[in-house]
């Protein structure tokens, strides 16, 4: 018989005077937050199961505040086999003082719905690398086949002052489903990866389906406002009898009896808590080990799940004309790459490892040197700990993905930089460049020469400009942090101020060069923002 336990985080239930302010915001609300994951880590090991809260901003920001008001998360726990999910989750749930609820998924759903549709079809298109999506009508089926378990899930729970929160690609269509079995609750919705153009958009078979199931929600959120003007975009093209209201901060959609509220809320981290556990003896003993064991004068650093979307090839080819173009930087410079394990069962990831591998060793054979080698690699997760004192021992952060929705490890990376001495490379393509432009080095991933030259403007770098911009990047992370993104997202959704204007589309006069309106249209009209 196997055993039972619960791991805490230690730390996880403390309450934050940011947070307390979010309890008086919700009110008598109680927060039903459904995800693709639940918020737990099951495994076991010998007779013995486990289960342990999860890693991440989402669940940093909300656990606490669903402890406060009991409140329930509903999820996939994942296929474990021979998992007792009831035992475990229970244990869980007295613990946590919160509820968790299962919605469990065969071996064939799981394949097809996460594997197959969310990250082989959904995925590829909303990162722009078309090349790489699959258009499988299967998988389409069982897709939404699943939306529907989640919502006939979240009917068979919901309670009549449940604030009804629902989380990112894989559960765009929860909304219509629910709506079709006559639940009358405000849906709120956010989605952390982008929001592709109409012109890739249109590529989907099931691009009307789509849409019309994200336009069951009451209030939609979006990463940036490039992703919010997107979806504009794809709604007003894929059904021109819309009308529009645009704001600075959102824009309302009415489609009939339909009033949808769109927004751009730019997740963030917990500052506090990295800044906090950076300054404690036992990172700063992880960093100086790790600077140590690499024998390198100068670190730069690459983390990024193991995927095609952030760019580590093309960052290999940068960092290997840096070299080339840049001598003094052999025996100088070394590139640390933390690959962390993601999707391996999925065929282009496993190829992208093997292409990886392969590049490491040819560079390393190109440039290595007695005592030094450019490109150290390692293919593994780290914990807190371990994760923290690398983010201080590198010098730099080279951060590079082809598209992404926001990129927190940047703002990881900054955070953990308590003195000030890090400089941030960043890809213009991640959606955490419209915040940290104006202390990192903004780069196109594409262009290796001019990656390969921000490399060495780095290294070179003034220790006063490098105190500067990192001053700068981190001010800005500490004032938006992850609890201030859930304010912002449960004010708008509590703002219900969505009357229009007339009946004419409406678009604000400083956004229409961004928002790209043809103003010569017919029933269109062009009114200043109060």
């Amino acid at each position: 018989m196997r055993q039972l336990r619960f791991l805490s985080k230690g730390d996880g239930q403390s309450k934050h005077k940011k947070q307390q302010n979010l309890y008086d915001l919700i009110g008598s609300k109680r927060l039903l937050i459904v995800s693709n994951r639940l918020p737990v880590v099951i495994d076991h090991e010998d007779d013995e199961w486990t289960i342990r809260p999860g890693t991440g901003g989402l669940i940093t920001a909300l656990a606490p505040i669903m402890k406060e008001n009991r409140g329930i998360w509903i999820g996939w726990p994942g296929n474990v086999q021979g998992a007792p999910y009831k035992k475990l989750l229970d244990i869980f749930n007295n613990e946590y003082s919160f509820n968790i609820k299962p919605v469990l998924l065969s071996e064939d759903e799981s394949n097809k719905y996460y594997y197959g549709f969310s990250n082989e079809t959904i995925w590829p298109l909303f990162h722009d690398l078309l090349s790489f999506c699959k258009f499988d009508k299967d998988n389409w089926e069982t897709y939404k086949n699943v939306n529907r378990k989640f919502a006939e899930a979240i009917a068979g729970t919901i309670e009549p002052d449940n604030f009804i929160w629902i989380h990112d690609y894989h559960l765009t269509l929860v909304g219509h489903y629910l709506k079709e079995i006559n639940i009358k609750h405000d849906l709120a919705y956010f989605l952390h990866i982008p929001f592709p153009s109409f012109d890739l958009f249109r590529r989907l078979p099931w691009r009307n389906e789509l849409i019309n199931g994200m336009m069951s929600y009451d209030l939609l959120g979006f990463q940036t406002l490039r992703d919010r003007r997107n979806f504009i975009h794809c709604v007003k093209s894929l059904n021109p009898a819309v009308k529009i209201v645009v704001k600075r901060r959102y824009s309302i959609v009415f489609d009939g009896d339909r009033t949808v509220k769109v927004g751009n809320y730019p997740i963030s981290i917990d500052f506090d808590e990295f800044n906090n556990l950076a300054k404690t003896k036992e990172v700063a003993d992880e960093a100086w080990f790790f600077h140590e064991k690499f024998n390198a004068k100068r670190l730069i650093l690459g983390i990024d799940r193991l995927d095609y979307t952030k760019g580590i090839p093309k960052r290999f080819l940068a960092f290997e004309r840096a070299l080339e173009k840049y001598p003094e930087l052999q025996g100088q410079l070394t590139l640390f790459q933390l690959l962390i394990p993601s999707r391996t069962p999925v065929p282009e990831y496993k190829q992208l490892k093997e292409h990886l591998d392969t590049m490491v060793g040819r560079i390393n054979g190109r440039f290595s040197s007695p005592g030094w080698v450019p490109i150290h690699y390692m293919f593994r997760t780290f914990d807190r700990i371990k994760l923290l004192g690398v983010y201080k021992a590198c010098e730099m952060a080279l951060i590079t993905p082809l598209r992404d929705g926001m990129n927190l490890v940047a703002k990881e990376y900054c955070a953990s930089s308590i003195d000030n001495n890090g400089v941030l490379i960043l890809s213009e393509f991640a959606g955490a460049a419209d915040q940290l432009k104006d202390g990192a080095i903004i780069v196109n991933p594409y262009d290796l020469e001019q990656t390969a030259d921000a490399i060495y403007r780095a290294f070179k770098m003034e220790p006063q400009e490098r105190k500067n911009r990192m001053s700068k990047l981190r001010g800005k992370i500490k004032r938006e942090d992850v609890h201030l993104w859930v304010r912002w997202f449960i004010e708008s959704f509590r703002d219900r101020r969505l009357q229009p204007r007339g009946e004419d589309t409406v678009i604000i006069g400083e956004e229409q060069e961004l928002l790209d309106v043809n103003l010569n249209a017919p029933g269109q009209q062009v009114i200043e923002d109060s």
